[in-house]
């Protein structure tokens, strides 16, 4: 049996490599290649529509609805599968599944041609739902294995080494794009390609440092009796105490709308680019590698900031931020009123995806069920996520331009904030306030 050990510096760099392993996925998958790939396989003279299984439909709203499909499987799935996980002490083997799920959906990709459009969308999916999924159960160690003074820097260290890494494999990804004929390659689709294998090889490669080193049942948990019903009594008693926890409600609340915006500029950021602007994918894998180095600064910086300010206020200054960004989106017309608005987001990106893990974190009572508490955070995510990215798609098809869709997105950033500011917390202004534990 494993003992519970905090603050283990062997397994805080194994949680850490986590995000080394998996960011290469939202990075050349999420945001760089793939959408670029996407869009130039699926530009015609007459426009992009294309026959996903026999359904006609324009390529990038397919592209938006793929991603609605993907995390409204995952966040149904979510909660059930934590519950069990807790419920039996194999959080680990459900962290390995889904990840191993995803790097092999993103080796699958090596395959997408115009000939294997239909299937290679659903592997897009099933990369999706896989990095999701191992996501969650990635996120539950946090409270796990460090101390509540420590989640705000280890979360941003996280995030950063998943920054470096996944800059690294697409500045490799990026020389096969742009100088195919120094190795030999004479097919123009081939370096993309073997950038999506090159992704999955990766994830799943560090992933094996983080899966030999992470404790497996750390509160020494078993499975008795029927392993399904043991998960629904779980997630039961998860919800019954959930009533029990206002500040931990409005904060899921806020998180869900300001989110929302978040993921869906990250995931459409490329494609904007791209077929608003018309820029080249140099010019687009450029301005993403700006945004990861400037990231790296701004997870460490908002860390720092949050432990003089605390973390809603520090998290509030973000989504002003992304307020401003969305406005700014909206008139953007040239490639270095691009490069600028990706340098901000790059700014703040990091800061709101690290604090909000920690600010969650802290907000947690004294329990051995974080995977189901975690679940119910992405939920938040990816149903967010999927709201948004519908949200977006379904108003470029109403009125035929981005730029419309970015105003939908403003929205979600302001009610964010509103909930955000409602929070009172001594806890989260960086004071002590003990979160009660619930039996």
């Amino acid at each position: 049996m494993e003992k519970l050990i905090k603050n283990d510096p062997k397994i805080l760099r194994a949680w850490c490599f986590y995000d080394w392993a998996n960011s290469v996925y939202s990075l050349v998958i999420t945001t760089a290649i793939f959408p670029i790939y996407y869009v130039a396989l699926t530009k015609k003279d007459n426009g992009d529509q294309v026959s996903f299984f026999g359904w006609d439909i324009s390529a990038s709203v397919l592209y938006s609805y793929a991603l609605t499909g993907a995390f409204l499987i995952i966040a149904f799935l979510s909660p059930l599968l934590t519950a069990l996980a807790d419920s039996g002490g194999n959080k680990k083997s459900f962290m390995r599944f889904f990840a191993y799920m995803g790097s092999f959906a993103c080796m699958g990709l090596f395959f997408f041609t115009e000939q294997t459009f239909s299937i290679s969308v659903l592997l897009f999916m099933i990369a999706a739902i896989g990095y999701s999924g191992s996501i969650v159960f990635y996120n539950a160690y946090l409270p796990e294995i460090a101390t509540e003074d420590q989640f705000d820097k280890l979360s941003a260290r996280g995030f950063s080494l998943g920054y470096i890494g996944s800059m690294i494999l697409l500045i490799v990804s990026l020389v096969l794009v742009l100088f195919p004929e120094k190795i030999g390659i004479t097919d123009s689709a081939l370096p993309a390609r073997i950038s999506f294998l090159m992704t999955g090889l990766w994830w799943f490669g560090f992933a094996q440092y983080s899966f030999a080193y992470l404790p497996h049942n750390p509160y020494q948990r078993e499975s008795k009796g029927n392993f399904l019903l043991n998960g629904f009594k779980e997630l039961g008693l998860v919800v019954r105490q959930l009533k029990h926890l206002p500040l931990l409600k409005r904060f899921l609340l806020a998180f869900f709308f300001y989110n929302m915006g978040v993921q869906t500029v990250m995931y459409v950021a490329s494609l904007f680019g791209s077929k608003e602007l018309n820029l080249p994918d140099s010019s687009l894998i450029t301005v993403l590698l700006i945004i990861q180095a400037v990231a790296i600064g701004g997870a460490y910086f908002f860390a720092w900031l949050s432990g003089r300010i605390g973390n809603i206020k520090a998290i509030a200054i973000t989504v002003i931020i992304w307020v401003g960004i969305t406005v700014g989106a909206y008139f953007v017309t040239t490639g270095t009123q691009y490069y600028v608005l990706a340098f901000v987001v790059g700014a703040v990106m990091g800061g709101i995806q690290s604090l909000s893990r920690s600010t969650y974190s802290k907000l947690l009572p004294e329990t051995t069920d974080h995977a189901s508490y975690f679940s119910f955070y992405d939920i938040c995510d990816k149903v967010g996520l999927a709201m948004g990215s519908l949200a977006f798609g379904v108003t470029q098809q109403i009125f035929g331009s981005m730029r419309n869709s970015i105003l939908t997105l403003l929205v979600f950033f302001v009610i964010g904030l509103i909930i955000l500011l409602t929070i009172k917390s001594r806890k989260l202004s960086g004071e002590e306030e003990p979160v009660p534990a619930i039996a």
